[in-house]
């Protein structure tokens, strides 16, 4: 977590002209041309329709109790507001990004707290949903996430992660090579099928993984090739995405019922 707390804590990775807007993630840019020149305003809407895909998937809606695990900035969790859930909490494990998110906060429906992913400071069944928008990627034990989610989610619960996983165990060391986030530790070669198996061991049904990188991948790399370093090594997402070593997912689960805590 060292280099997790470097990046987002020292740093601000929301700055840098890769994201904008507050966010810090790759996008969705389904419907949006990418044919001529982008503006940072689309850059901001593939963003927003992320989180927007994300909450269509857990049905969120008047009533819910939503949690987000990584919330950054808060940009992403004050979005689902406009959903009109009943309220929405985020929590991380950096503690400038908590502050930073807690001096925007002015929604009584809206707070931020710091923990990590597999230890959640929230009672059980707290929640009605629980999402994860680029952030699992950063997570030491998805396991843990996957139990915790379980324990802070009502019966019937629901839950969305998206963001980047592998496929296989050899993708790691070539991710590594190519791409400094994963060399360093900061990004972690989750495979997909191991996630899914986590949140399966953890007692959620229906756990599906779908691949979102047709909507994903050639979006960041034009908002890449147009920006200010187009010859920049994170031009290497979409070559390694197109090598099958990485990929974008939604994935999705259900917390049964008739299940306790």
């Amino acid at each position: 977590m060292r280099e997790v707390r470097r990046v987002y804590g020292t740093g601000d990775l929301a700055a840098l002209p890769v994201f904008a807007g507050g966010f810090i993630n790759f996008g969705y840019w389904e419907g949006i041309p990418l044919d001529g020149d982008l503006t940072a305003e689309q850059r901001v809407a593939s963003q927003r329709a992320l989180y927007d895909l994300v909450a269509a998937a857990l049905s969120i809606g008047p009533g819910d109790r939503v949690l987000e695990v990584g919330s950054g900035h808060g940009v992403g969790a004050r979005h689902l507001l406009g959903h009109r859930p009943l309220l929405v909490r985020g929590v991380d494990v950096v503690p400038e990004q908590v502050e930073r998110a807690a001096r925007a906060d002015d929604d009584p429906r809206l707070a931020f707290v710091r923990g990590s992913a597999d230890d959640l400071p929230f009672p059980d069944s707290s929640f009605d949903a629980v999402l994860s928008v680029e952030a699992a990627q950063h997570f030491e034990d998805v396991a843990g996430f996957a139990r915790e989610s379980a324990r802070v989610l009502a019966p019937a619960g629901r839950l969305a992660v998206t963001t980047f996983f592998t496929a296989s165990d050899d993708a790691g060391a070539a991710l590594a090579e190519a791409l400094p986030t994963f060399a360093s530790g900061l990004d972690r070669a989750h495979r997909v099928d191991h996630v899914v198996r986590d949140l399966r061991r953890a007692g959620f049904a229906d756990v599906a993984a779908r691949s979102i990188g047709e909507h994903v991948w050639r979006g960041l790399d034009r908002w890449l090739e147009l920006g200010p370093r187009p010859d920049a090594w994170d031009r290497g997402w979409a070559r390694l995405a197109e090598r099958g070593l990485v990929d974008y997912y939604l994935v999705t689960a259900r917390k049964p019922a008739g299940s306790g805590a």
